[in-house]
């Protein structure tokens, strides 16, 4: 007795990678958005300096963001690191990590969204 079995597949998967790349592209940019938005509102606002220097990005070719997964929220004002974490004389008030924690599951939610 002999038994042939073939299988043929047509599977399009550099298709699938576009889609699901492209959905979590848009993830990323959505989430790293609100963050922003959420750090600039939440920022020490003594002059507004700080908050008016928050900036973000998504990647790849980003300064900070450069590969095709990351995203970066960054201050510029040159003192946004010592607000956010503190000093030896003055008491860190963190508005990027609170905003990061609040929305982080945010990625997942647009990514699901993106793939329906």
């Amino acid at each position: 007795m002999k038994l042939d079995v073939s299988v043929t597949t047509n599977l399009n998967t550099q298709g699938a990678i576009d889609i699901v790349s492209r959905a979590g592209r848009v993830a990323m940019t959505k989430t790293i958005a609100i963050i922003a938005n959420e750090s600039i509102h939440h920022s020490p606002h003594l002059t507004g300096n700080n908050a008016r220097s928050i900036m973000y990005e998504t990647g790849p070719g980003g300064v900070i963001a450069k590969d095709e997964t990351e995203g970066a929220v960054y201050s510029t004002s040159g003192y946004g690191g010592f607000l956010e974490t503190g000093t030896v004389s003055m008491a860190a008030r963190p508005y990027m990590k609170p905003a990061l924690d609040r929305n982080r599951g945010k990625l997942m939610e647009f990514l699901k969204a993106g793939l329906m």
